[in-house]
């Protein structure tokens, strides 16, 4: 199928990003890597009447370090975070995200703006605690990954929002563990171990409509629990929907493994 028609800005600025965003009254989306939205648009599944292009926006692919965390524009490539040292976690998770071409092309806030379940960034979003600077009509804003995410392919961004940077805390100590059928093919069970500040956060992603931190796990850890007896916690606690990729049986034990497989490489044992 072809796209449906659509009007076609390139912004300059996150400024005129916005004031079109809102001129558009709900119907516009923005275009950066395209990897997701595109093949959306084809099968005809939005019908945006503008298509905002961000990509020459001066400001949106850098990437900052600080003591505790690392700042990552809306527009930082795939391949930049597998490039960075500053933050080995998200170099970890972004060689997971599909194919090559996939890589080159897509970009961090495209990724976190998109929300797909089975995507990597939500969940390292959540499991650090990260933080995205949204940028709208009524001025900028701060929403915590645990806010942001409100379903499947949807966040509590306004239809006038759009997402400048990410900011990721940098863990002591994690892990990251992920199933997939195929490399490059989406997720079924992705599972990342955090340590912050002491705490061990423990978040899950192809599991449900969003990303999921497993409280009970971390308690079961925190109290001194077996690695078995964490990963068991995790699996008992999600409600994953069967389908042709697995059955619901299927994927609480894929889960389990990849907990356990996740804290093995954080040195949680």
């Amino acid at each position: 199928m072809k796209c449906a028609p659509f009007d076609y800005l390139r912004a300059e600025s996150v400024d005129e990003v916005v004031k079109a965003l809102s001129d558009a009254d709900g119907e516009g989306k923005i275009l950066a890597g395209g990897q997701s939205l595109v093949p959306v648009l084809a099968l005809r599944m939005a019908r945006p009447s503008v298509l905002i292009d961000i990509n020459r926006i001066p400001g949106l692919a850098a990437i900052r370090a600080d003591h505790d965390a690392v700042e990552v524009g809306a527009l930082v490539r795939h391949t930049r975070l597998i490039e960075q040292t500053e933050h080995p976690m998200l170099a970890e998770a972004a060689r997971w995200i599909g194919h090559t071409a996939i890589r080159g092309r897509g970009t961090t806030g495209g990724s976190i703006a998109h929300a797909d379940p089975a995507a990597e960034l939500p969940a390292v979003a959540l499991a650090t605690g990260a933080t995205a600077s949204v940028a709208g009509s009524s001025g900028t804003r701060t929403i915590t990954a645990e806010d942001l995410f409100t379903g499947a392919l949807t966040t509590s961004l306004a239809d006038d929002e759009v997402i400048t940077s990410m900011r990721f805390p940098r863990p002591e100590r994690w892990g990251f563990a992920e199933f997939a059928r195929r490399h490059g093919d989406f997720a079924l069970v992705t599972a990342i171990v955090a340590e912050l500040d002491g705490a061990v956060r423990i978040a899950l992603g192809g599991v449900a409509p969003v990303p999921v931190r497993v409280a009970d796990a971390e308690r079961v850890l925190a109290d001194g629990g077996s690695v078995r007896d964490v990963a068991h916690a995790a699996a008992e606690q999600i409600k994953p929907t069967g389908d042709l990729h697995g059955s619901e049986p299927f994927r609480r034990a894929i889960a389990a493994e990849m907990v356990r497989r996740a804290l093995a490489m954080a040195g949680i044992d």
